[in-house]
């Protein structure tokens, strides 16, 4: 037995020293930073000086709330859309290999050379987005450069992005599923409103928690969009300034190591947070 553990210690120390050099030391040196101040490389202790600091920086403040919000709108509402389409192309669509590798296909694409695409589709004078609406007679705002909806905006691209990894993942559950549930549900005439609410939807619980735990996580570092859609900036007056890029520029623009690392441990507390209220709340259903 002492032997069988050795080796099994054996086989796990590359892993261990990977998670250990590349996951645990990273947070702890981030945790220590944020007790410190001065440049990079001449860090002293300053206590609780980076914390107070960001506490009472009104754009730290901005960054929480457009970050949370993105999250309390984007993620739900692209669970449902993805539901939606999964479910159309498993039961009514042939060829659904096509169509899942369509809407993969923006998944495995830089979100960089998305982002530059849909630049142009947001652009308020000729993009395609305002010449659809204005052909509907609608109003058609300044997606990018109007600071009103910098936050819109990113919300309407971070639910077209998130649903390539959902619906793949939704067809795979979907297949999953047995097919002899829905059988026994035609023989005691069940309709398709009354298969989908009480065989489909509780048979993806198990991955509807796992995609809503991912988007959550992806939601909260949300940054390559927000640089990608305002060519690099937080959109006008860092109206679209998010949480990660809020720490990314006291880090890398404004010289201030101590205050991002600061905001980062806020910001891994805030996901440590959400992360366990949805996971009771997907318990719970579970069990109802």
């Amino acid at each position: 037995m002492e032997t069988n553990q050795k080796k099994a210690w054996l086989f796990l120390a590359p892993t261990i020293i990977f998670v250990t050099l590349f996951s645990i030391y990273p947070i702890l040196r981030a945790l220590g930073m944020s007790f410190q101040s001065g440049s990079l490389i001449d860090l002293h202790w300053s206590g609780l000086n980076n914390y107070q600091y960001i506490f009472h920086d009104p754009e730290f403040w901005l960054a929480l709330r457009n970050t949370a919000l993105y999250a309390i709108i984007s993620v739900p509402l692209g669970l449902v859309i993805s539901i939606m389409l999964a479910w159309i192309i498993f039961d009514k669509v042939k060829h659904q290999s096509f169509f899942e590798t369509t809407f993969f296909m923006p998944y495995v694409t830089s979100t960089i050379a998305i982002g530059i695409v849909f630049r142009y589709i947001f652009n308020g004078d000729y993009g395609m987005l305002n010449f659809i609406l204005r052909l509907l007679h609608l109003p058609a705002p300044n997606w990018i450069d109007d600071p009103a909806w910098s936050l819109v905006t990113i919300i309407i691209f971070g639910i077209w992005t998130s649903l390539a990894f959902n619906i793949v993942i939704l067809m795979g559950a979907l297949r999953n599923i047995d097919p002899n549930f829905y059988t026994i549900a035609d023989m005691y005439g069940a309709s398709d409103k009354d298969k989908f609410w009480r065989i489909t939807m509780p048979e993806l619980v198990p991955t509807l928690a796992f995609l809503l735990t991912m988007n959550i996580i992806g939601a909260f570092k949300i940054y390559t969009s927000v640089y990608a859609l305002f060519n690099g900036q937080a959109g006008i007056g860092n109206s679209g300034t998010t949480a990660v890029f809020y720490i990314y520029n006291k880090f890398q623009i404004v010289g201030t190591p101590g205050v991002a690392m600061a905001a980062t441990v806020i910001l891994f507390l805030l996901i440590l947070f959400a992360t366990f209220l949805q996971r009771k709340m997907i318990k719970k259903i579970g069990e109802n």
